[in-house]
């Protein structure tokens, strides 16, 4: 399918550049505190997703800019899977501009289903619930929502208890030399996998994203091992640090066999002692409440409480 939204006059377009990102952090985090009243977003965060291995600025971005110069929308289509499974992303309040920023990402997936040899692509998109012209432009076109995220919060006004390992279990702070990440990818696949939307990435691709990241470091991630096996990890970064002051949970698992046996609290208590020591005001994370997991139950379980929802919509079609 050819797009038929036409960008209005005035306007132009390009791939985004490494040197647009705070162009980009900016239009981005103005559109989110209308919608939310905060930013919701990091320079890091932005500058991580320009150079994402896997995403071709060039062929899946879209940079539309105003004849002052200032940008007034920016898409991506980033691929998975061999362009089995896409996610899009479209920031625009003009609904001109999220139209034609829709068009250009849907059909760029279907290339990448075609490219791929797919006779279906599944695409999904994150939307806010105040976010009501994304919302209905994803509605109009038979996007359904696949799940619902919330971003989970705990404020530390003190001290915070560090606690005692579960027995039998090592507490791996830190993740260095390629074995030993070799075995902390293997984990992180294992605990996700069968999760909306995760598709493992290739090992080096993996370790290529987190050297080149803003956010993350080696020194954050950490793993547990029952007899010298990964049974569960907690990947944290810098995301809402200079935001909140907040430490944050990008991922936390527990390999299947060895779920029910406090692993993942640990994680929690530990994080929000790290958190606070370090003189963080609180812990966040995000969770997918249809996880098949019950991870919001924990999470409220250990003192987190939820103060933003949003959706995550699929639409699967075939590729021509």
């Amino acid at each position: 399918m050819n797009s038929t939204a036409s960008l209005p006059h005035g306007l132009t377009v390009r791939p985004p550049e490494p040197t647009d990102v705070e162009a980009i952090f900016g239009l981005v985090s103005a559109h989110n505190t209308a919608l939310l009243g905060f930013a919701d977003c990091t320079v890091g965060d932005i500058a991580d997703r320009v150079v994402e291995p896997g995403f071709d600025r060039m062929a899946d971005g879209w940079l539309v800019i105003a004849a002052d110069g200032v940008p007034v929308g920016y898409g991506s289509a980033f691929g998975k899977a061999a362009g089995e499974m896409i996610e899009l992303e479209v920031t625009a309040q003009d609904p001109a501009v999220a139209a034609w920023l829709y068009d250009q990402s849907m059909t760029r997936a279907r290339e990448m289903g075609r490219r791929g040899g797919h006779a279906e692509i599944t695409v999904d998109i994150f939307a806010y619930r105040a976010d009501e012209l994304l919302r209905r432009l994803l509605s109009d076109h038979d996007f359904v929502s696949g799940t619902t995220y919330r971003r989970m919060r705990i404020d530390h006004t003190g001290p915070v208890a560090a606690p005692a390992p579960p027995p039998g279990v090592v507490v791996r702070r830190g993740v260095y030399g390629d074995e030993a990440r070799l075995a902390a990818h293997d984990t992180i696949v294992d605990c996700f996998r069968g999760q909306f939307g995760f598709v493992p990435r290739p090992h080096e691709e993996w370790l290529e994203f987190r050297e080149n990241s803003a956010l993350f470091d080696w020194s954050q991630l950490c793993l547990l091992e029952i007899d010298g096996q990964g049974v569960a990890f907690r990947d944290s970064c810098d995301l809402s640090l200079d935001t909140e002051n907040c430490g944050h949970i990008a991922g936390l698992g527990v390999v299947e066999q060895y779920r029910g046996r406090g692993l993942a609290k640990f994680l929690l208590h530990d994080a929000f002692a790290l958190d606070a020591a370090a003189g963080r005001t609180g812990t966040i994370l995000l969770v997918d409440t249809n996880n098949p997991t019950p991870a919001l139950e924990l999470y409220l379980s250990v003192g987190m409480t939820p103060t933003l929802t949003f959706d995550g919509w699929r639409r699967v079609l075939p590729v021509d």
